[in-house]
């Protein structure tokens, strides 16, 4: 299943790595994050738990910058 997600991020570059964050967080497939659309894409993995998974992408994101927001 694939969802987007409205996200502020400050910079292109804490974008890029938000995306590789992302795509590390177990029960992600795919994701890819635009810095000038501010949009998250992210395409999750067979059986995987929207919300816990969701839950661990803010976290790795807020580890790559910690004002950033993720919005459902």
């Amino acid at each position: 299943m694939k969802k987007k997600y409205k996200i502020e991020v400050d910079c292109a570059n804490c974008a890029m790595k938000m995306e590789e964050a992302t795509k590390k967080v177990e029960g992600v497939a795919d994701a890819t994050v635009s810095f000038m659309s501010q949009k998250m894409d992210v395409t999750f993995a067979e059986g995987a738990d929207e919300k816990t998974v969701m839950a661990a992408v803010k976290k790795a994101c807020k580890k790559v910058e910690p004002d950033c927001e993720v919005f459902d």
